[in-house]
């Protein structure tokens, strides 16, 4: 299952032959069609590896939920499922066609005018844990340093616990960097499993059972055969430089911090290899976020409230920090619960809108209409003072992580008639309006 055989499923594509500059030339188109059509880029200028730059396979909704076979209501059970029951992928022999040894070769883009280099950004940080046998992966941005060298933005998280208790050994952590993969495998490995359940075994079950392992050669690490790329490196224990400032979900620039360093040890490839670029701060970028914690919050809140009919993390608030939600109402309270449930399944959360099952929550005009209609502010808000919250957040104290969150329970009030809350209908107009 490779990103070769998504691509023969897909239409909306547009390629390009003419030379286009890495700095900032591909990165303006890219911005151009945000939120459409998957780009290729044929023609890399001062660039003679043959390699294809492609971009936005992963950007918009509806291309995602086909790569893992789901439609928009059936998609929480199946990356829920896919947490839940991940499968060990086969390990097989397998050669990549091309061999190198460094990463000179890879177009790598510089998106944004004060970025401080060029930046890797959809590439898959594969690691084995130093000790216990389980391997983590996980999508980091990497900026190049130069051919050989290139530091790594890790968050205190998985990874980052593998790096801390390989430098507590006084080793360097191996790991593999894979890049042009299946849409799948990077839902896969965004949907933030238990610490020791590898990322790969739920992609897996994401496509049933078909991905597909090979061991590096210099790294003890497997990774998916059917990577257009792979980086084999270390994360050195005793090397750290300034990684930033650059531009995360919210379009804003990250601060700049000292950050590990990844020594290259080969690049390996496939024939005419298609280098996945992913634009900071894009559609593509958010959709990977956003997606798998909207399966999440909807499983904490199905445990909760019986009937959860959507969940939909906005592109306004950046696919990280807003949150409509659309339930079934069985008694009064539910909407404040679900608002709890919410917050607690996604910390980084800072507002939540709930509706009821009659608002389309992909309209915002409807989920305002319901907000003016159907909320009292005395009543229905719920302000939660110097929460933990994102380091995204500008407005936040970012020092110390905390924020505001704030629920808006925009239900029907449980003790008032129903129909006093519901918009007036001309007979036939479902005919002619859909």
């Amino acid at each position: 299952m490779s990103l070769r055989d998504f691509l023969k499923e897909e239409k909306d594509i547009i390629e390009f032959n003419e030379s286009f500059s890495t700095k900032y030339e591909i990165p303006l188109i890219m911005k151009k069609y945000d939120g459409g059509p998957i780009l290729i880029f044929n023609n890399i200028k001062d660039n003679t590896s043959g390699i294809r730059i492609i971009t936005g396979v992963c950007g918009t909704r509806e291309r995602l939920l086909r790569s893992i076979n789901a439609n928009k209501n059936n998609y929480y059970e199946k990356i829920i499922n896919a947490i839940n029951n991940p499968i060990k992928p086969k390990v097989e022999k397998f050669n990549f066609d091309i061999e190198k040894n460094d990463i000179s070769c890879l177009p790598v883009l510089t998106y944004y005018e004060k970025d401080p280099g060029p930046y890797i950004t959809s590439g898959v940080v594969i690691a084995k844990h130093p000790i216990k046998n389980f391997q983590n992966s996980s999508i980091h941005r990497l900026l190049v340093l130069d051919k050989k060298r290139m530091a790594i933005r890790i968050v205190p998280r998985h990874l980052y616990s593998m790096y801390q208790e390989a430098k507590e050994l006084g080793k360097d952590l191996e790991i593999a960097i894979a890049i042009g993969l299946h849409p799948a495998v990077l839902l896969g490995v965004n949907t933030s499993p238990k610490y020791g359940i590898d990322e790969l075994w739920i992609a897996n079950s994401l496509l049933n059972g078909k991905l597909r392992l090979t061991k590096c050669e210099t790294v003890n690490v497997e990774v998916p055969i059917d990577s257009e790329i792979i980086i084999e490196g270390v994360i050195k224990k005793d090397e750290l430089v300034d990684e930033g400032p650059f531009v995360d979900l919210t379009g804003c620039y990250d601060i700049v911090r000292k950050q590990p360093v990844i020594e290259i040890n080969k690049v390996v490839m496939r024939k005419n290899a298609f280098y996945h670029a992913i634009l900071p701060g894009g559609y593509e970028h958010k959709l990977l976020m956003g997606l798998p914690k909207e399966a999440k919050i909807y499983d904490s809140i199905s445990k909760i409230i019986p009937e959860v009919k959507g969940v939909r993390l906005t592109m306004g608030g950046c696919c990280w920090f807003h949150a409509v939600i659309s339930i079934k109402k069985q008694a009064e309270g539910d909407g404040k619960n679900a608002i709890l449930a919410a917050f607690g399944a996604h910390p980084s959360l800072k507002h939540v809108i709930v509706v009821d099952d009659d608002i389309d929550i992909d309209n915002m005009l409807e989920v305002e209409w319901a907000i003016a209609t159907r909320f009292q502010g005395d009543e229905d808000l719920i302000i939660i003072k110097k929460a933990r919250g994102s380091s995204l957040d500008p407005s936040s104290d970012m020092e110390k992580m905390t924020t505001c969150k704030v629920g808006i329970d925009a239900t029907i009030p449980w003790d008032k008639p129903r129909e006093k809350f519901l918009k007036a209908k001309i007979p036939g107009e479902n005919n002619v309006l859909n």
